[in-house]
Formats: structure tokens, C-alpha cells, sequence
């Protein structure tokens, strides 16, 4: 029967993660089609184990677990399985601040792993069924699959929390269903075939809301803040392809999301926790906070390694960049757990994916169809294409102030107000990897603007009774209107209609660090965003050419087998058009912002290390000298802005006073609050500097601890490793020129006066890392600078520079700045003449009618 076949695969899934199931108890009610179970507690052990995770879990369990498996129609109608209200509550491992674990004790939670690990299958074998003479094996093998391949899960109310000293993030879901579709990602029964070898599934996401608050001393929260995303919607296409039926893991694995309004809300108190949180992702994906504690591999301290070989490929580890820093890739075992953050992440992919690779042993067959060739591929690394997309999303950040009851006896409640709102069109996050030789990530949105809402410190510049346009009130815009542009960031995704999965033919990656430059250039990236384009490629390539470099490939071979392994690093930035106008109720609300992330007493995940001289010698043979010579790995970034724009005003309201202080440290933040009523200036002088080009390289050897600790040693160091012992950065601006305008009541601008025609100038500077390395060698410059300025010129009237006089002492003089500072004479001496031959390009009013046509 059927039933003595799925039935053991299903229990084992169930009873993995369950406490207390009776296994005689699951199995009747699994043939009777249906099983509800209630107040279920998850094995927080097995997960931990399994996930790998740098978190513990506190506490887990599901109140209701219902499964349906429809027998009679097993062939057509998918098994369904559901969970009402499932929770887990989170926190960081503690001691993953602490150092690694010792040699010894590593090699026992190794040795433990691998005893564990090889006493599953024989366990899986015992608890499988008789086969059964009618149903031939590959009937079962067949059946089996497409019943795998379209489960559906449905959650409802799933709650997950996080927290860390007194910060306590949740996140609660009220529907999630994962499904199977067809082609045209509608629900459908579906199975892969000799012709179609593509499985397509869905998963929705149903009002999702994510709350951030802090709690007490003992735990407790007092005050509930508004919650950081309040019900947003979203679904995920997920798109595998098999090379063949037989395969386990596809070959290609695409996981998309679509997001159409995305809305999210920081307070001042929440902005402290926000940043934390994006600290600890960052301290987690760099290794900064500690390692995996089981499985782990020996820590590089406690190994007698060839320090060049960290970065030449001589010795016997072969560093990447997306791990943990100090962390080994390549001497992993093909049984052991990677060990860095996102190995961890890559190793996770084909458990999600593909089903049991102890299935066979619950049917007790060895199929015949499965060659030497089939295993080999299934240590293919498979080319994963991950992407988020959102059409709209909204940042909304706020001020909070504690607002008592009419009752003497009320509690305290919550009050906030909208102080600056950031917008966004068209943004895209999409990562592409195929093992852990390459990675690379693309970030870019079409446009974006930032716009004042309400009143700051007691100004109410932007009330509703101050009648002001919403141009005045936009003091930052950047890229086109979503409109204009098109659907250009869904480009290739799951999600248009025009790429290669939703037309029937195989998707084609660029996965050659040459090719991939010359094809997403700075040019292409702005052609399909506008605003802002982000590329981060890592590539490691192993110019032996013995191989593609893979994980499988080189941990099976000896090091001196490998050639040298070249690692590359690059990132490139590009800002399109931005226009960004500086007056004082920008500045204020910006100042604000960064005052309050400052409220906070958290300790940094990691802290710099002092540098520690080495005093051992490392001598070379000159083997190993021209190895070290032929390539070093370096990280290299490169940032250009185009087309900038910005204009810092006159100040209309002044207190710095009471945010500088606070950003300097030099004292603690007061609830002041100005009570002088805010008058606007008009006109409203300002200067206006116009950039064609900025562009910034900054380049750092990847490994400098250990190529200064080897060239520091060397008796005459060749310029070349002198070179690569620093850290370089270059700054080169085209097109900088500056000039006086002025604001009228009506919102527009008078030609500008250009102060400072425009010019082009470079900065070129170097830094030696650690130089305490270099104490022994005098000569050795520690910085060295270079700055080149063909010509500068700087033309200004009387009248002019007293009115820039009159803008820089409104800044910095406190308090509210008079009218009668800037007389209507002195205004009309600036601007009553004007060489046009020589003045600046105004772009303000296009932007503004093309990124917002209906608000100039």
C-alpha cells in the first residue's frame, strides 16, 4: 500500500521536530487522511543543531498542527499542511563574544557531529517499510516526488521574537501558504518531466507586521512604540531547474519577492535599536562577534599555518571575503559544516530545495538509475539568483513625547509626530552566487526624495496652517518618477513578463568576474535605475585551471595542487542627478536624526584591535618570493556622483546649539522646545554649488595583517609589496563651480551670480597599514598626499560678499534670524546684474518637474 510509504516520511518529519509524539498514535491517524494535534513543543536542540544558527532559542511550540493527505487522490491533489499560531522567541548565543573554542574541544564536537551523522541513516533504515511486491520501485521513487513537490503549507498567526538587552523585536505574520503553479504562476498540481525539468512554487505573505520596543529591567515593556511595518503584503516566486529527473538539487535556483507598497515607521526610540540590529547582521556576516561553537573547524590560532598562504595559495587554506575574517574555506571536509555566516547560508540552500536524501532508505530500495555521474553532480554547486523588489516604499520617522490621561491615575501613553519622510520608487536588491568562488550583489532604485513633515524642536515650519507648497517642504531629490521610467527594475526577474523563465527558455548568467565588468557598467546601471546603482562582485579564480574552483573540487585535492588562488574584490557606486537643499529645516530634522540614534549605551559588537608587533622573521625562498609577487588580493571601491546639485540657504531658524553639542559628546540631549513663532524669509539668499563629477577610489589589500607581517620582515621589499601595504584613495572632481540665487515667495529662483567659475580638481592620498609593524624601518613613509589644482578663481563684489557673510553668520549666530539682516537694496546691488556667458547651469525646476510633474 501507499501508506507504508509515505506514511514513515512523513512521521519522520514530524517527530524530528515534535517532543513527546507517540509514533503508534501518528501513524493511525495519518492513514485516516487527517491529524490535528494541539500544544505542541519544538525540540529547540534539533533546531539549533540543524540551523546552525548563531541564536539560541528561548522557547518554540505550535497550538494546533493539522495534516491532510488525501490517499485516494495522492497522485492529483496535494498533501496540505497546516499550522495555527506557531511561536519562537530568540537571542544571540551567549559567548559569541567570547574567543573560539580550544583545538581539543573543537576536534570532540567534530568527532561528535560525525558520530551523530552516521548513525542517522542506519536509524532511518530500521524504521523503513517492507517494499511491496505490486508497486515497482521506480513507480514509488515517481509518486514520491510529486507528492513532495506539492505539499502545501499554510501558517496562520506565525510569531517570532527577538531579543537582546533591552531590545525585543517581533515579527508576526497572520497568513503564510506555500504552493505549487504552473506556468503562468497560477495554483496547479505539478511535477517536473523529461521535457518541462522546472518546478515553479509561490509563496504569500499575508499582513505582515514587524514591532520594535524596548523593555525594563525586568523584562517588561511599558510602553508600546507604533510598529515599524504595520500589515504589508507581499509574495515570492521561487523557480528551480533540474539538469535531469534524477537529479536531487537543481541546477538553477531563482527566489524572488515583490513588494508593492512597503511603509515603514521609526521613532526616535526606535531609531537606537533599528541601528543595532543592522550592526549585528553586519558584525555577524564579517565575523566580528565569534564563530559556530558545534562542527566548527579548528580555529587558524591553534594550527602551525603558513602565514603567506593566507593570501598567496601556497599554504594550506584559501581565504575568501564573504566569510568570517581568520575563518577556512577550502579545508572543509565534504561531510563538515561550512563555517562562516554566509557558508552557513549556501549550505542551507539544498535543504530547502530538494527533498530528503534518505528517502531511498525509507523505501528500502538502491535505485539502479543512480550512476557515479548523477552523484558527482549533485556536489554541483547550483547557481542561486535571489531578488527583492518594491514598487513604493516609505520611511516615516518620528518624535515621541509622553502624553499623561485627564485622570491623575492613567497611565502614561505614547504621542508621536512626523517630522521627515523619505520616499523611494523602483528599488531593487538582487544577489546572484554559484558556490562560494563567486558572489555578487546589485542594489538600485529609479528615484527617491525626502520631504519635511510638521515641526521640529518646537518650529512649526511646516504645520498645516503654514500654507507652504510641498516643493518647499522637498529638500532632497534624486533619479526620474517611476511613471517615466517604466518597470526597468523588475528587469530578467520572475516578475516580468519579458524574462526567459516566464517564456519557456533557460535563463543564461554571467558568472566571469572580465565579462560581468563589461557588461554592468556604471552606463547600464543608470540606464535601468537613474538614481542610484550599486555592483559588489567577489570573485576567486584559480589560475592552474584545473578546475572551476569549487568547494568539492579543491577540498578533495592537495594544496600544492591548486595553483594560486586570485581573489577579487570590487564595489561601484554611482548617484545620478540629486538635487539637495540645505536650510534649516533640513538641517534641523537631519541633526535630530542623528542625535537620537546617538541616545544609546550598547556596547560594539567588536572593537578594534590594537596592533600587536610580531617580532618572528619569515624568511622566503624565492619560490615563494615570485608567488607573492604575482598577485596580491585587494578591495577596491569606487563611488561617483553625477550631476550635483546643492544649495545651502540662508537660516531661517537657528539651533544648533542644542544638537551640536550632543553630536560632539560633550553633553547629553534636552527636551528643549523653541516657543518663538517661525516667520519665513523671502526672498531667501543662498549659494548654490553645482558639480559635473565626483568620483572616489579607495583600494586596501584584503589581508593586510598578514602582508604587512610578511613584507615588514623582508630585508629589501620590492615597490610593488610596498605598494600593496596601503591603503590608497583618490578623489578627482570635475565641473565644481559656486554661485549667490535667492528664493522668492513664489517658489522660483533668479538666475545664479556665479563666486567661483568652474574648475576641476584631484586628491590623491595613502595610508601604510599597521605601522607599528614598521617601527624598524624608518624610511618607510607612513602617509603621503598629493593634491593638483590647474586653476581656481574666485570673483566677488562688495554687495556679494556681504550677503555671503550675511548667510554664513546666520548659521552661526543662535536664534531667529531677522529679515532686516538682508535689505531689499543689498538684494537688489547682488542680482540686478548678471553675465549669462558665465553663469551656472540651473537644472532645479527640471528635476523637479520630472521626478514630481504635478507638484511645480
Amino acid at each position: 500500500m501507499l501508506e507504508s510509504y509515505v506514511t514513515p516520511i512523513l512521521m519522520s518529519y514530524v517527530n524530528r521536530y515534535i517532543k513527546n509524539l507517540k509514533p503508534s498514535d501518528l501513524q493511525l491517524s495519518l492513514w485516516g487522511g487527517d491529524v490535528v494535534l494541539s500544544k505542541l513543543e519544538l525540540k529547540l536542540d534539533v533546531l539549533e543543531q540543524e540551523l546552525k544558527l548563531p541564536f539560541t532559542f528561548l522557547s518554540g511550540h505550535i497550538h494546533e498542527l493539522r495534516i491532510h493527505v488525501p490517499w485516494t487522490k495522492l497522485g492529483s491533489e496535494s498533501v496540505v499542511i497546516t499550522i495555527n499560531t506557531m511561536e519562537c522567541i530568540l537571542k544571540l548565543k551567549d559567548g559569541m563574544q567570547d574567543d573560539h573554542e580550544s583545538c581539543g574541544s573543537n576536534s570532540t564536537n567534530r568527532s561528535t557531529t560525525e558520530n551523530t551523522k552516521s548513525s542517522v541513516k542506519p536509524r532511518r533504515i530500521q524504521q523503513a517499510a517492507p517494499t511491496d511486491p505490486d508497486l515497482p520501485p521506480g513507480y514509488v521513487q515517481s509518486l514520491i516526488r510529486r507528492v513532495v513537490n506539492n505539499v502545501n503549507i499554510v501558517i496562520n498567526n506565525l510569531i517570532l521574537k527577538y531579543v537582546e538587552d533591552d531590545i525585543v523585536l517581533s515579527v508576526n505574520i497572520t497568513s503564510a501558504e506555500c504552493y505549487t503553479v504552473g506556468e503562468l504562476w497560477d495554483r496547479a498540481f505539478m511535477d517536473i518531466s523529461a521535457t518541462d525539468l522546472v518546478l515553479r512554487k509561490v509563496i504569500n505573505f499575508s499582513d505582515c507586521t514587524v514591532c520594535l520596543d524596548k523593555r525594563n529591567a525586568s523584562g517588561k515593556i511599558e510602553f508600546y512604540q507604533d510598529p515599524l511595518l504595520y500589515k504589508c503584503s507581499f509574495r515570492t516566486r521561487l523557480h528551480f531547474t533540474y539538469d535531469n529527473l534524477n537529479s536531487k538539487m537543481p541546477s538553477v535556483i531563482k527566489i524572488h519577492t515583490l513588494v508593492e507598497s512597503l511603509k515603514l515607521s521609526i521613532t526616535d526610540q526606535q531609531l537606537p535599536m533599528f541601528i543595532r540590529i543592522m550592526q549585528l547582521g553586519i558584525a555577524l556576516y564579517y565575523g566580528e562577534i565569534g564563530n559556530f561553537k558545534d562542527g566548527e573547524t579548528e580555529d587558524s590560532t591553534c594550527q602551525n599555518k603558513d602565514t603567506l598562504g593566507n593570501f598567496t595559495g601556497v599554504g594550506d587554506e584559501t581565504r575568501i571575503d564573504m566569510q568570517y575574517k581568520g575563518q577556512e574555506l577550502y579545508s572543509q571536509q565534504e561531510d563538515e559544516q561550512p563555517q562562516g555566516w554566509v557558508s552557513w547560508a549556501w549550505s542551507f540552500v539544498p535543504a530547502i530545495v530538494s527533498y530528503d536524501d534518505g528517502e531511498e532508505d525509507y523505501l528500502g530500495i538502491d535505485s539502479p538509475s543512480t550512476t557515479q555521474q548523477q552523484k558527482a553532480q549533485t556536489l554541483k554547486d547550483p547557481i542561486v539568483s535571489i531578488g527583492f523588489y518594491c514598487t513604493k516604499a516609505t520611511v516615516t520617522f518620528k518624535l515621541t513625547e509622553m502624553q499623561a490621561e485627564s485622570s491623575y491615575y492613567s497611565p502614561q501613553k505614547v504621542k508621536s509626530k512626523e517630522i521627515l519622510c523619505w520616499e523611494q520608487e523602483g528599488t531593487t536588491v538582487e544577489a546572484l552566487m554559484m558556490g562560494e568562488p563567486f558572489f555578487d550583489c546589485q542594489i538600485g532604485f529609479v528615484g527617491c526624495r525626502a520631504i519635511c513633515l510638521k515641526g521640529i524642536m518646537g518650529v512649526k515650519d511646516f504645520e498645516e496652517n503654514m500654507n507652504r507648497s510641498e516643493t518647499e517642504a522637498c529638500f532632497f531629490i534624486c533619479g526620474e518618477n517611476l511613471s517615466m521610467k517604466g518597470l526597468t527594475y523588475l528587469t530578467n526577474s520572475l516578475f516580468d513578463y519579458r524574462s526567459p523563465e516566464n517564456n519557456g527558455t533557460r535563463a543564461e548568467f554571467i558568472l566571469d568576474g572580465a565579462h560581468h565588468k563589461e557588461t554592468y557598467t556604471e552606463i547600464a546601471g543608470m540606464q535601468r535605475f537613474g538614481a542610484f546603482y550599486m555592483d559588489y562582485l567577489y570573485t576567486m579564480e584559480n589560475t592552474s585551471g584545473k578546475g572551476s574552483g569549487n568547494q568539492q573540487d579543491v577540498s578533495s585535492g592537495k594544496s600544492e595542487d591548486l595553483g594560486i588562488v586570485q581573489e577579487k574584490s570590487t564595489k561601484s557606486l554611482v548617484i545620478g542627478p540629486l538635487d539637495f537643499r540645505l536650510d534649516s529645516s533640513a538641517v534641523h530634522r537631519i541633526l535630530k536624526m542623528i542625535v537620537c540614534a546617538l541616545e544609546h549605551e550598547y556596547e560594539p559588537y567588536s572593537r578594534l584591535k590594537p596592533d600587536i608587533k610580531d617580532e618572528s622573521e619569515i624568511i622566503l625562498n624565492p619560490e615563494e618570493m615570485a608567488s607573492l609577487e604575482e598577485y596580491i588580493p585587494t578591495r577596491h571601491t569606487s563611488i561617483t556622483l553625477l550631476k550635483c546639485t546643492c544649495t545651502i540657504f540662508m537660516a531661517e531658524f537657528n539651533l544648533l546649539d542644542q544638537l551640536l553639542p550632543v553630536i560632539m559628546g560633550e553633553k547629553n540631549s534636552s527636551n528643549f522646545m523653541n516657543t518663538a513663532n517661525f516667520q519665513s524669509l523671502r526672498p531667501l539668499p543662498s549659494i548654490q554649488i553645482l558639480v559635473d563629477k565626483i568620483n572616489l577610489e579607495h583600494s586596501v589589500p584584503m589581508y593586510a595583517e598578514h602582508l604587512v607581517h610578511v613584507v615588514s620582515s623582508l630585508t629589501q621589499p620590492s615597490d610593488n609589496l610596498l605598494h600593496y601595504c596601503y591603503a590608497h584613495c583618490y578623489l578627482k572632481i570635475f565641473g565644481f563651480q559656486a554661485g549667490l540665487t535667492s528664493l522668492d515667495c513664489r517658489g522660483s529662483y533668479c538666475l545664479p551670480v556665479p563666486i567661483i567659475p568652474s574648475f576641476s580638481t584631484a586628491l590623491y592620498g595613502k595610508l601604510l597599514k599597521l605601522p607599528t609593524c614598521w617601527t624598524k624601518r624608518s624610511q618607510i613613509a607612513i602617509s603621503e598626499g598629493i593634491f593638483e589644482l590647474p586653476n581656481l578663481t574666485i570673483q566677488s563684489t562688495r554687495a556679494q560678499t556681504l550677503l555671503l557673510q550675511a548667510i554664513y553668520e546666520s548659521w552661526s549666530h543662535i536664534g531667529n534670524v531677522s529679515s532686516s539682516i538682508v535689505n531689499e537694496a543689498l538684494m537688489n546691488e547682488v542680482f540686478q546684474t548678471i553675465d549669462l556667458s558665465n553663469g551656472l547651469c540651473y537644472e532645479k525646476k527640471f528635476i523637479l518637474e520630472r521626478y514630481c510633474p504635478n507638484r511645480t
